[in-house]
């Protein structure tokens, strides 16, 4: 009996690791940045054929599949403990960003230094599920801060991501039943510089000012030239703009 396709909305959901994985997903994003170049650099060698008398010609341009089946053999032979439909996954998205941009090569995830891409392992439908409160990835156990029940949702794709103080978090979309709403009359928003939006029916929405408690804070982390306190700051100014929105 085949499966009927479902209509429900679709939301993402995230939620921070605990800081004690840091190390084993640290390792997982460097295998990522590892299969991610392996891409870049056999995508590139197909449509890019040296020819000494002419120098370079129009070659072959690889699909997704042509460079997994490369790419997993290298990850046995190397060891990664990234599971195989990780690694396809990662191929599968470089292989689209390249449709999306019409090049051969993109940029090339760097595991170190200031260029250093932040960490992200992506993950397919079905490839992370969560298992006596916590979530159940390649073998290994990830505790989070559970802020959303995950236990009442089916998780789909989604991926282990890092942000610039090098905290992990897990995010993955799920499916969701919207709450039932009575209808009610249309209202007009007008939106504006001194307040955010004001309504028809006399409500105003303040203008938030997200940096202006943390102005004189920034500054002087900037001047003490202190990385990690302007990072964190940083963070703070975007947790309140994602609130207020």
């Amino acid at each position: 009996m085949k499966a009927t396709k479902t209509n429900m909305p679709i939301k993402t959901l995230q939620v921070r690791v605990r800081d004690r994985h840091a190390a084993l997903l640290s390792r997982m994003a460097f295998e990522v940045n590892q299969v991610w170049n392996l891409a870049n650099e056999a995508s590139y060698e197909a449509w890019h054929v040296p020819v000494p008398e002419v120098g370079y010609i129009q070659g072959v341009w690889r699909s997704a599949f042509d460079i997994q089946k490369d790419i997993l053999p290298i990850r046995k032979a190397r060891g990664f403990i990234l599971p195989s439909h990780t690694v396809q996954q990662v191929v599968a998205e470089h292989a689209a960003r390249r449709r999306q941009f019409k090049t051969s090569k993109l940029r090339w995830r760097a595991s170190s230094g200031s260029r250093r891409a932040l960490g992200w392992i992506p993950f397919k439908k079905g490839s992370a599920k969560w298992v006596n409160g916590q979530v159940r990835f390649a073998g290994h156990y990830f505790r989070v801060w559970d802020s959303y029940d995950l236990a009442d949702y089916e998780f789909r794709a989604g991926s282990f991501v890092q942000d610039a103080r090098g905290r992990w978090y897990f995010s993955v979309s799920v499916e969701y039943q919207p709450n039932a709403t009575p209808s009610r009359k249309a209202v007009g928003v007008d939106l504006g510089l001194k307040d955010t939006a004001t309504c028809s029916d006399g409500t105003k929405l303040e203008a938030g000012r997200f940096y202006r408690g943390l102005e004189d804070a920034l500054g002087k982390a900037q001047r003490a030239n202190k990385p990690h306190r302007v990072q964190a700051i940083h963070a703070k100014i975007r947790n309140r703009r994602k609130d207020a929105i």
